[in-house]
This record gives structure tokens, C-alpha cells and sequence, in this order.
């Protein structure tokens, strides 16, 4: 007997994949289900009610790609999907590949709903209503081209918290009064009047409208021209794209006149206020001194200063991390922020003073994002690591260390070259490539962010332990390895 399913409009994706895990489970062939809930005379029942006795796990990939399918205009989306799960069943063949008949298309109709959520969310345009309540009242209307406002909300409930709206679309409606978020079947375009806001919107529009950048091809595929007709800005491109012509003659002309005095970059002033450094550093001091002005890659241009290194220039134990942090880019020095003072803690606890070690780093310049007034820590890439190695050169040549302790990924990369996981390596002696000895371990930013105590004071542990070692093998080692080539 064949099987009529009939889904609901809105909760369409739990209520197809309950409906699938039960067909499956009662392995009902795809040929014998209707999903679009088809009447007549020779009509099939329902599906059982109980599940049956097959069981089927399905992989995250394939959720994935029910979850975007399931609300393409289509109405073949539920068949196709339950054929991909039957093939998954039985082992027949690959149907989520894209080298598959139905898996490329499968992927075609989930990159179809993808672009549709994103131009839902991209071009709705609210309109202020009058509200008798505290909260402001908005309302919206959009065709998408699927069954996407469903998906699309959470974006509009998240940003729009604090106001009551609702967005209407031909076949859903969706209500958000008071945080409470509701649906309704949806119907043709509301009579909404223009609102100020609208009128303030088509100001702002016109006025970032650079007509010297006019690209009518690029425009017409980020913004369809479907959607123009419930766009309130795009009434005013024709006008725009007429006086184009003239609008960019009238910037060529207001352009030419010289820049404002003092208008260079500071660190282009702060650089020239420097005394020029030496093309081959012959001491440390030289070193240092040509690393200030350093432009080697584009880290200078935000961060404050270069940290060099301090120490003990004829030290035993060089001691490398990642880069500088936020509180060392102020103040010149490596290792004084949270992690530097863990790490001096520690290294004082295993008999080695912080001051008869060479403390240093892989990168000499803060990385970071900025987000409001604070700087947020970004792990520098891999050609600003080989850009400063020529720095971790020059340290390594003129300090001469028995032994090396890498702390972290990036130091290690630095110093050997591998860029193997740091968990495989941690507690073993490589050979760097200045040509002597590096013991890999944790960085104390690492430590510190481990949020279990437990796992923290192991990893507290490990590092102390690999200070012991290299201290160790420091004063073990009979004879200096031989001087690191100069980089290039």
C-alpha cells in the first residue's frame, strides 16, 4: 500500500525528519510515499504510527544538507531527500557526492536556500508603525524565492530584541511581540504607508553612492532586480546612474588640492626621528637598534613598538614564545604581561633566574583586532613568522645559547621548521635550524586559558618540568653548538 505524508507549512524541517525516521524505520521504499499529501481515489493511507524495528544513523553531513533542502520551493525537496537517506540505508552507491546525479543537485537546491537566507537578511527593509506600548512597532514585507523566512528569523529576533515587528511574506508571516516570536499563514503585500525612517534611509543611500565605482554587471548579482520593486532605495538608482558622469568630474576637481600639514604616518615621523640602522648588525646592540625601524612585514604599521629581547646576552638558555602581547607592545619588554609573569614564576620555582636567560620572541610586533577600546590577541601567520626569523637569527647568533626552549606552535615553527602539532612534540629535544638543541613546550597564554584546574596544573606541571630539562641540559652540554648561519 502506498504512503501519503502531509507536512505543515511552518515546522516543515522537524516535521519531515520525523516522518522520514519513521518511514525508514519501517523501510518504506521511496516510490511508495507521496510527500505532498495527495488525495483521489487511489490515495494511500498514512504512515504507521509506531516505529519499526530498522534503525539508521545518519552522518552530520547529511543533516546538514536536509536542514538547507527541506525548505526549497521545490516539491520534490522531500522525495529527493528521502532517496539520498534510502541510498544511505542500503549502501547504494555515494548520494551526497557531488559527482552523483542527485547529490550535485541535492547541493545545488542547499546553495540555492543559502543565497536566498542571505538576500532575505541583506535586503528586507523594516517601516516604522505607530506603537501605543513602550516598544516600537516595525513592519516588513519580502518574496523570497523559497520557503526561507522560517530559517531567516533567528537573525531578526537576535538584532531586533528590544522592538516588536512583524515580516510578511506570500506564504508565512512571522509576529514578534513582546519576545515572543509566533507565525501565521502569509497573503499578498500589506497597503504600508512610507515612514521618516525611509526617507532618512534614501538620504544615507545617496549620499555613500560613489558613482566613480559603477559597476552595473556587479550590481545587478548582489542585488537581483526581483528585489527592487521592495527596496525603497533603489527608486533613486536611475537618477544616480544619469548624473554619474558629472558627479565624478566634481570629485576629480575637489581632489586636487594638497594634503593638510602634519598629515604623514606617525609611525612615518617616529621612524625618521631614529638613527639609520646598520645594513649587518655586528653586535646585539646594532641588532636591537635596526629591529626598531623594522618594515619587514606589515605588523609595524599597528603595533606600538618592537619588543627585542632582554637578558643575558651571554646566556645559556634562550627562552622563545609567540609574539608580544597587549601589555608588552606598551612597554618595550617581552614577558610581562599575565603569561610572562606565570612564566617567570616557574622559571624561578626550577633555579632559573629570569635574568640569566635570554627571554625573547618568534615575532617582534603585536598581531592583534581591535574590538572597542581593547586589543584582542591574533596568532601572527606563517610568512610573518619566516619574516622575523631573520630578528630570531640574529639573537640566536650573536647569544649563542646551549639550549633553546620553544613555547608554543609558532615558536616552535620558528626555530626547527616543523609545524607538527605542539601536543606530539611537547618534552622533546629537536634540532633547530641555527644548528644547536630546542625542547618544545606549553606557552603560559596556553596554560592560563585552560579552563579545567585540573588540566591547567598538569600543563603547569609539564612546562615546569621542561624548564628543569633545559636547565639541565644547559649546564650538561661540554661544548657550544656552532654559530647560526646569518638569515638572509
Amino acid at each position: 500500500m502506498n504512503v501519503v505524508v502531509t507536512l505543515p507549512r511552518q515546522g516543515v524541517a522537524a516535521a519531515w525528519r520525523a516522518a522520514a525516521r519513521l518511514a525508514i524505520s519501517h523501510r518504506i521504499a521511496p516510490e511508495r510515499i507521496d510527500w505532498n499529501g495527495g488525495g483521489g481515489l487511489f490515495a494511500g493511507g498514512p504512515l504507521p504510527e509506531q516505529p519499526g524495528g530498522h534503525r539508521l544513523r545518519v552522518s552530520r553531513d547529511f543533516l546538514r544538507l536536509a536542514d538547507a533542502v527541506v525548505w526549497h520551493a521545490s516539491p520534490e525537496r522531500f522525495a529527493l531527500l528521502y532517496e539520498a537517506l534510502w541510498r544511505l540505508d542500503r549502501q547504494d552507491g555515494a548520494p551526497l557526492s557531488q559527482a552523483d546525479p542527485l547529490g550535485r543537485r541535492l547541493g545545488l537546491m542547499a546553495k540555492s536556500v543559502g543565497r536566498d537566507i542571505h538576500k532575505l537578511h541583506a535586503f528586507l527593509r523594516f517601516r516604522e508603525f505607530p506603537s501605543g506600548g513602550e516598544r516600537r512597532a516595525f513592519g516588513a514585507w519580502f518574496e523570497p524565492e523559497h520557503d526561507t523566512l522560517e530559517p531567516a528569523v533567528p537573525f531578526f529576533v537576535g538584532r531586533f530584541a528590544d522592538m516588536d515587528w512583524l515580516i510578511a511574506t506570500p506564504r508565512l508571516t512571522a509576529r514578534f511581540e513582546n519576545g515572543r516570536l509566533s507565525f501565521a499563514a502569509g497573503g499578498v503585500r500589506p497597503d504600508w504607508p512610507d515612514d521618516a525612517s525611509e526617507a532618512l534611509w534614501a538620504t544615507y543611500f545617496t549620499s555613500i553612492f560613489n558613482p566613480a565605482r559603477v559597476k552595473l554587471a556587479a550590481m545587478r548579482s548582489e542585488m537581483p532586480k526581483k528585489y527592487w520593486r521592495n527596496l525603497p532605495e533603489t527608486r533613486l538608482i536611475p537618477a544616480m546612474l544619469a548624473d554619474a558622469g558629472r558627479r565624478v568630474e566634481r570629485m576629480r576637481a575637489a581632489s586636487a588640492s594638497p594634503p593638510r600639514a602634519g598629515a604623514a604616518a606617525v609611525s612615518a615621523r617616529y621612524r625618521a626621528g631614529l638613527p639609520a640602522p646598520a645594513e649587518w648588525p655586528d653586535d646585539l646592540g646594532q641588532a636591537r637598534q635596526a629591529a626598531m625601524q623594522c618594515r619587514r612585514c606589515g605588523l609595524c604599521e599597528a603595533a606600538t613598538q618592537t619588543v627585542w629581547g632582554e637578558g643575558d646576552p651571554q646566556a645559556p638558555v634562550m627562552v622563545v614564545g609567540e609574539q608580544p602581547g597587549d601589555r608588552e607592545d606598551l612597554a618595550g619588554r617581552p614577558f610581562v604581561g599575565p603569561a610572562g609573569r606565570l612564566l617567570r614564576e616557574i622559571m624561578a620555582a626550577q633555579g632559573l633566574d629570569p635574568g640569566s636567560a635570554w627571554l625573547t620572541n618568534a615575532v617582534k610586533h603585536f598581531k592583534f583586532v581591535p574590538r572597542g577600546k581593547r586589543r584582542l590577541h591574533q596568532n601572527p601567520d606563517r610568512r610573518e613568522i619566516d619574516h622575523c626569523r631573520w630578528w630570531l637569527g640574529l639573537e640566536l647568533a650573536f647569544i649563542r645559547p646551549r639550549i633553546v626552549l620553544a613555547l608554543g606552535a609558532s615558536a616552535a615553527f620558528a626555530l626547527t621548521g616543523d609545524e607538527r602539532p605542539l601536543s606530539r612534540r611537547r618534552g622533546a629535544f629537536e634540532a633547530g635550524l641555527h644548528g644547536g638543541p630546542v625542547l618544545v613546550s606549553w606557552h603560559p597564554s596556553y596554560i592560563l586559558r585552560t579552563p579545567d584546574p585540573g588540566e591547567q596544573a598538569r600543563l603547569r606541571r609539564e612546562l615546569a618540568a621542561d624548564i628543569a630539562a633545559a636547565l639541565a641540559r644547559a649546564g650538561d652540554s661540554a661544548a657550544m653548538p656552532p654559530p647560526p648561519a646569518m638569515p638572509p
